[in-house]
This record gives structure tokens, C-alpha cells and sequence, in this order.
């Protein structure tokens, strides 16, 4: 029955591809890009969700700890055909998508982007073009896209697909160059790398469950392609146009390939100067992206916060990754984690959605610092896939800015003391100020301008496990 269904498909995929042409009648200009992205860049806060057959083996294979995590199946040279019986026992009897959805948004995130298929080549949503999916290969057999999608849009959340685009180890046509030839490819089950003709699995998998994607599960607002690998240019552009042409509306990742995507990806990175182009930053809570059993280093929510501080004064958007159990439950750490964070959002969240980078992102207030606790990383590890978080660790006291309209806003952070002076808000750097607010308190803040800088009394403000404090700022008419 499937191949007839993967026919039908292919005709129809061919009529869309056909009104696709080079003639430009999908393109864009840059304006109408732009326009796409304003929702997405007012965001600035997303979940990453990575979920798929990797779960079950929470970081082991065979009785003993696994080379890899969620990229195991590569690192141990894992048959595929083997691999697979983990779908036998795969069964998330506690996936709730609606709690999915509502933890996100309790924690003040405005888009998600789940794992659709993952480099392993299986598919966690029914995809009539193949049987190595969910509803074909496991005892839940059902689609559990059908219901997240149906909860995001019932919540208000935007909705993204991640896809692997440049790995896929069941899949016998998928070359890869890094870092070295076949370095991430299947070569156990299809060692000749010479063969392999990335066209061939681009026209067979790609296109007919990128096309099931956007048919299957109503508004998709973002693509997001993972490690687009050997794709060429024409390929990307020509992936590119068959989304539009289906979604016209539906934004595209960095990783679809050669400069044709919408905005970059910085990978368990933050910039350290900004990003002129639209920008995401993808970082983990702990230390892995699929569920670990053993993974108990989740970062603080105060650092967490600090992260998204960072990226926001930038101009960034920050996309933070949990992993739920194979049962389909977020872990306690994510969840309590996840509270703390929203708690913080509901007061301050005014000064992160719809901002821009003010002219000044951030500021020092001095030079203690303290080192997070998070698990070191075993440097003798020289794994590139899983365990690469290059973000860091330290806290220390300063002062983050962003801007909307009229307002500047200030994010005090880390800081023990009762006063802080602002330096960067001095009269003669920033102007005169009219008023000094705090967000989410109808408490009145005690502050002076003077040639120093902003003072501000801090004892008025609580200490909590996020010792963040966000200020509203307004200057006087001439200086705005």
C-alpha cells in the first residue's frame, strides 16, 4: 500500500516542483524575507525538542555506556537493520503533547521545533513515502506530530520540523566529506562512498517527507535542516522553492545549504559580537540533546536566563534544547527548570520580546567571577557531535540592554550588593533620564543620574534563584 501512496506522492510532488521552476515565481525579495521573519524575530525564545528511537537507549547499547549519545548508531558502526529493533520496544505511553506545549509556553517560549527525523533516517511523524517510522515500526503506532502540531496551534505556538537533511545512516545514497570522506556516513552497511549519489536519496526521502510535512499537519512556520552536508546549490535552491511554494509563509534555517536559508544557526555557541543577518542560537540544558540517563548537568536557570540576556542584547533568538524520556516525559531537572524560567518571564519579559540590540549590549560591573558547576567535558573526548558546548560557564555581575520604541532596558544580573552605578547610562554617554521603572513591580525605584553614571538602590529587590532584576528606562524627548 505504501508504494502506491509513494507514487501518488511522487506525481504530485512533480506537479509542485514543475510550478517551481527557474522562472522566480517562488523567489523573494528581501523585503518580503524580512517581513516573514518579524514574528520570529520578535520571539527571541524557543524549544528545541530532540526525541526519537535514541531515547530508548537513554546513552547505552548493549549493557554498557554508548560512544555517541543520540549519535551512537554512527559511532558504533550499528547496522541499521539492528539499530532498528529499538522501534520494537518504543512506545511513549506518557506523551502528552498538550503538556508539551504549555511547559513552553509557561516558560515564556514563543516557537518549538521538534525532531521529525533525526540523522539516524527515522521518521517520528506517519510518513506515507516509507516504512521506517513511527506508526509502521512500533507498538505506539501512531502519529504524535498530528497531536503536537494540533496543540501548538491551539495554544498559539509556532510550529517547526527539524529534518535531517545531509545525514541519513538508513539510507544507502548519502555521502558525507567531514571530516574526512564518509566520515559521518553509513559505510558499514554501504562502504562504497563512490557510489552514493546524493540526488538519488534527495529525490526518493527528501523531498516526498519534506512534502508530507507541509501537507499533513496544517501551518508550519519553520523548516529547520540539520547539517546539509553534500547538497548542491541547485539542490538547495530547488528544496527551497518547493517549500515556498507549498507554505509560502514558512521559514527556513541556515542548514538547508549554500546561502539559501532565512537566518544563520550558532550551535551550542553564542556570537561574541553579534550577528548582522537574523540569527538563532541552539543550546542544550545539560550536557547532551536526546535523553541520557546518566546526563544529570543541567545548567542553572540563572545561567540559562544570562543566555538568553546575552543572545537577546545581540539581536539573537535563543532555541533551548531538552530531551524527553522514550516514554514521552520530560525530565524533573527540565521541567523544574522550566517553572523558574517562566516565573522570571511573566515580570520581565517586556524587555526581551519585540527588542532590539541597544547601542550598547552589555556592561561589567566588576571582576568577580564564579564558575557554574555544570559538568567539566572529559577533554580527552574528541567527539564533534554530541558533547561540544562551547558556551561558558561564568557569572559574574553585569548589566545587559535592550531596547523597543521609547525604552531602553537594563538587566541587572548576579549582582550582591545593594547599589549598582550603570556606567554606560551617564548623562553625557546616554542622555538625560526621565524615569527608571522596574518590570513587573509597581515598587518605585530609588536612582539619580549623575556624571558617574545611573545609580540604582538594589535592596528593594528580592533575591530569588534568578538574581536577575529588569529596569524600563525612559530618556527625555530630546534624547529619544
Amino acid at each position: 500500500m505504501k508504494r502506491i501512496i509513494t507514487l501518488a506522492i511522487f506525481v504530485l510532488s512533480s506537479c509542485f516542483w514543475v510550478n517551481a521552476g527557474t522562472d522566480g515565481g517562488t523567489k523573494e525579495n528581501k523585503s518580503e524575507i524580512s517581513n516573514k521573519l518579524t514574528w520570529w524575530e520578535d520571539a527571541k525564545f524557543g524549544m528545541f525538542i530532540h526525541w526519537g528511537l535514541y531515547s530508548k537507549t537513554a546513552g547505552y547499547w548493549k549493557d554498557r555506556k554508548a560512544t555517541g549519545f543520540e549519535h551512537f548508531m554512527l559511532y558504533e558502526r550499528i547496522p541499521w537493520k539492528e539499530y532498528a529493533t529499538i522501534a520494537n520496544d518504543f512506545n511513549p505511553v506518557n506523551y502528552n503533547a498538550e503538556e508539551w506545549v504549555l511547559t513552553a509556553k509557561n516558560a515564556g517560549m514563543k516557537y518549538l521545533v521538534i525532531t521529525a527525523k533525526h540523522h539516524d533516517g527515522f521518521a517520528l511523524f506517519d510518513s506515507p513515502s516509507s516504512d521506517y517510522d513511527i506508526v509502521d515500526c512500533t507498538p505506539y503506532a501512531k502519529d504524535p506530530m498530528k497531536e503536537l502540531s494540533a496543540a501548538c496551534h491551539k495554544h498559539g505556538i509556532r510550529l517547526g520540523f527539524y529534518y535531517s537533511l545531509g545525514r541519513d545512516w538508513q539510507d544507502p545514497d548519502v555521502p558525507t566529506n567531514w571530516p574526512v570522506k564518509g566520515g559521518r556516513s553509513n559505510t558499514w552497511d554501504y562502504p562504497d562512498e563512490d557510489k552514493k549519489v546524493f540526488n538519488k536519496y534527495f529525490e526518493r526521502k527528501v523531498k516526498p517527507q519534506v512534502r508530507e510535512l507541509l501537507t499533513q499537519y496544517g501551518k508550519v512556520d519553520v523548516l529547520w535542516f540539520d547539517t546539509p552536508g553534500l547538497i548542491s546549490e541547485a539542490e538547495s535552491e530547488e528544496l527551497r522553492n518547493f517549500i515556498l511554494t507549498i507554505q509560502p509563509e514558512c521559514i527556513i534555517n541556515s542548514r538547508i545549504g549554500n546561502g539559501k536559508g532565512d537566518y544563520n544557526v550558532h550551535e551550542q555557541n553564542i556570537v561574541q559580537k553579534g550577528d548582522t543577518s537574523p540569527w538563532e542560537s541552539c543550546i542544550t540544558m545539560s550536557r547532551n540533546w536526546g535523553f541520557v540517563a546518566y546526563d544529570t548537568a543541567y545548567k542553572s536557570p540563572e545561567l540559562m536566563i544570562r543566555q538568553l540576556l546575552e543572545i537577546v542584547s545581540k539581536g539573537g533568538n535563543f532555541l533551548l534544547n531538552n530531551g524527553p524520556t522514550a516514554k514521552g516525559d520530560m525530565t524533573e531537572q527540565t521541567l523544574i527548570s522550566l517553572e523558574k524560567i517562566g516565573e522570571w518571564m511573566k515580570l520581565n519579559a517586556e524587555g526581551v520580546y519585540g527588542t532590539q540590540p541597544w547601542h550598547v549590549a552589555n556592561e561589567r560591573l566588576d571582576n568577580k567571577i564564579s564558575e557554574h558547576t555544570l559538568q567539566k567535558h572529559d577533554d580527552k573526548n574528541t567527539m564533534k557531535d554530541a558533547v561540544n558546548d562551547a558556551t561558558s560557564r561564568q557569572i559574574f555581575p553585569e548589566v545587559r540592554f535592550t531596547s523597543k520604541g521609547e525604552n531602553v532596558y537594563a538587566y541587572v544580573c548576579s549582582l550582591e550588593s545593594s547599589e549598582v552605578c550603570i556606567k554606560s547610562l551617564a548623562a553625557d554617554k546616554a542622555g538625560k533620564i526621565e524615569s527608571v521603572e522596574w518590570l513587573g513591580r509597581a515598587d518605585k525605584v530609588e536612582w539619580k543620574q549623575t556624571e558617574l553614571g545611573l545609580i540604582l538602590n538594589m535592596s528593594a529587590n528580592p533575591i530569588d534563584e534568578i538574581p536577575v532584576a529588569g529596569f524600563r528606562i525612559k530618556f527625555g524627548k530630546s534624547n529619544r
